[in-house]
């Protein structure tokens, strides 16, 4: 089975092969490949994929701070950064095993899953420390905390799925969750019939709460209300999902509820009715993408090494901040 780890190896191999041979890594052309044309209500024609920051080993878990910078894991290089969207100037902030997925909580402190630690975990606001919010489930030790949200009851909601599992350490739990942490810090296991699940997003009215799962490579929709989920089921037409170009990985939605998720070649768009608009084809595989700016209609873009930022005609929801 080819996981999340084994595809991070392979595109970093890749583009280190490529850059041995002299060629370069970005020889993938950036495109905007419209399947439908309601692509075009969210994208210029003419719109330019600009790349923001390089350098890293494999980037993950952006997200937008107002005051003009992007937070972004390097789960190569075992730190979270900042990101200077305007310079692409990268401040190291700290040093962390295997950081994944992040977001905000109500109150504006940023929430890393801590793959390495088994955990997740909030910075301080000058990200320097941390703390364990939760690590165990029932007595168990979690997996590999993955991609992570803020819900629109306040709580956390968080994948745990093995990709990220230490090799020297074994699995406690005898399956692959999604979680809730309840705003009095309840652990509550919502899901646990998934291969693998990942990145995870709610609608903007907060009925329907989205997962895919990287090893099956589809989107599972479920029903939201009052911090449970139900009539769980595949969202949309079945994709053909090539595990060699990538597979359902990161995903946003934007203020009018189409989904902006990581697949093969770069970021499939669908519209709230499952139908697939089209594909922002990037350079480099992505993983994650955030919405920023001060209109929240750029989205920024993990890929690998990088990051790229693409302007929208789409305004991103934000969760419940």
């Amino acid at each position: 089975m080819t996981t999340i780890k084994d595809l991070r190896t392979i595109a970093i191999v890749s583009f280190a092969f490529a850059a041995i041979l002299g060629l370069r890594a970005d020889s993938r052309a950036f495109s905007l490949e419209a399947v439908e044309p309601g692509f075009w209500k969210l994208f210029d024609r003419n719109a330019q994929l600009t790349k923001v920051a390089t350098g890293f080993g494999f980037t993950e878990g952006p997200v937008w701070d107002p005051s003009g910078y992007l937070w972004v894991s390097d789960e190569t290089l075992n730190k979270i950064f900042k990101v200077n969207t305007v310079t692409g100037q990268k401040q190291e902030i700290i040093s962390l095993g295997d950081p994944d997925g992040n977001t905000y909580d109500r109150q504006h402190r940023l929430l890393d899953c801590a793959s390495v630690l088994r955990a997740i975990i909030r910075l301080s606001p000058d990200g320097k420390t941390y703390t364990t919010v939760v690590d165990r489930y029932q007595g168990k030790r979690l997996n590999s905390p993955n991609d992570v949200v803020l819900g629109p009851d306040g709580a956390i909601y968080f994948t745990d799925p093995t990709s990220d599992l230490p090799k020297d350490q074994k699995q406690e739990l005898p399956f692959k969750g999604v979680y809730r942490i309840a705003p009095d810090g309840e652990l509550q296991l919502l899901i646990k019939d998934l291969v693998d699940p990942n990145g995870l997003a709610f609608s903007p009215d907060g009925t329907k709460f989205y997962v895919d799962d990287s090893t099956e490579r589809n989107i599972r929709v479920y029903d939201f209300r009052n911090g449970q989920m139900s009539n769980g089921r595949i969202f949309g037409y079945e994709v053909e999902f090539s595990a060699n170009q990538g597979v359902p990985d990161g995903m946003k939605v934007d203020r009018e509820g189409n989904l902006y998720v990581v697949g093969p070649r770069g970021i499939w768009v669908w519209d709230p009715a499952g139908h697939v608009l089209g594909t922002i084809v990037v350079p480099e595989q992505p993983a994650n993408l955030a919405w920023g700016d001060p209109d929240y209609s750029t989205l920024y873009i993990t890929a690998t090494t990088s990051v790229y930022k693409i302007s929208t005609r789409a305004h991103g929801f934000i969760p419940y901040l």
